[in-house]
């Protein structure tokens, strides 16, 4: 093979190499698009599912902090 028939050769692979990368970036839009519309057990990026809480469980949450930050205090005022 001549040098002129590599370098069209090589030219070619980076112009395929070139539309392989924006399809794939196409494909990673989509699939977040789509892991938003499910909202859970979608896989975070290290891998591990992420949960999303419904409001009803982050008020019980924040509630039950709230309890136990009273109490503290309570317990602090009560020894000072």
């Amino acid at each position: 093979m001549s040098r002129i028939e590599l370098g069209g050769t090589l030219k070619a692979l980076k112009g395929e190499r070139a539309k392989v990368q924006t399809e794939l970036a196409k494909l990673d839009k989509a699939i977040n698009v789509l892991e938003e519309l499910v909202g859970t057990n979608t896989v975070a990026s290290n891998g591990n599912h992420k949960r999303t809480l419904s409001a009803a469980a982050c008020r019980k949450i924040g509630n039950a902090q709230k309890a136990r930050w009273a109490r503290i205090k309570k317990e602090r005022a009560a020894k000072a």
